[in-house]
């Protein structure tokens, strides 16, 4: 299972990557614009953050499939190792199997049916991210979307790997690693409420009360 942060809050992922098994980290377009860092900027640091062992995902912006095979060659020469994400659209499937072909790993992102996700990883790509709370509010069901997803990679793509994303709360995330999700990017609120609870820490506050009332310290 991997797990990554999705943004690009470098100071977020340093601290957080002391507590979380982390596998890399996500971007997308809106997520570095919110950052206010310039891309060239902020993804060496992101590349640095998540160590030698991590991955980075980033997104091209172009909408035919010559300019986002260009940006992605871009995205991969100046930061070695990158997985570059491209919608799943129609030109965005061709541009997934230009790549494909050139040695170059891509995410299949942007995805809102088992279907689109399936014709991704057909056409090449590693990962496919299915929107999970963005499909809940238009209506449908995202846990169902990736449950099929998953179940069609199973059968006729099982060297792609669903990372799913979009998530407002753990339960959702939770929900997708038990239809099998090898991976889940968590935007930083979410993440951090996988260890947050009231509950844990009156326990604890609990325990050091019993502790140093009975021996008046908290050494062991």
């Amino acid at each position: 299972m991997e797990l990554y942060l999705d943004t690009a809050n470098v100071a977020e992922v340093e601290r957080l990557a002391r507590i979380f098994p982390l596998a890399g980290v996500t971007t997308n377009p809106s997520i570095v614009a919110a950052s206010k860092v310039p891309l060239w900027e902020v993804l060496p640091r992101l590349r640095e953050a998540v160590g030698k062992d991590g991955r980075l995902f980033a997104q091209v912006l172009g909408r035919d499939a010559a300019t986002m095979v260009a940006q992605a060659k871009q995205l991969v020469a100046r930061i070695p190792g990158i997985v570059v994400k491209v919608p799943v659209t129609s030109e965005g499937l061709a541009a997934i199997k230009l790549l494909t072909a050139g040695g170059i790993t891509t995410l299949g992102t942007a995805v809102y049916s088992p279907a689109q996700g399936l014709l991704a990883a057909l056409a090449g790509a590693e990962y496919v991210a299915p929107y999970v709370n963005r499909v809940d509010a238009q209506g449908g069901d995202g846990i169902k979307t990736v449950q099929e997803l998953q179940a069609l990679l199973d059968l006729h793509a099982p060297r792609c790997k669903v990372l799913a994303a979009s998530f407002k709360t753990p339960r959702q995330a939770l929900d997708c690693l038990l239809a099998g999700c090898e991976a889940i990017t968590l935007p930083l609120d979410v993440a951090q409420q996988l260890i947050r609870s009231p509950a844990v820490d009156a326990a604890i506050d609990k325990f050091e009360h019993d502790w140093s009332g009975a021996f008046g310290n908290l050494n062991l």
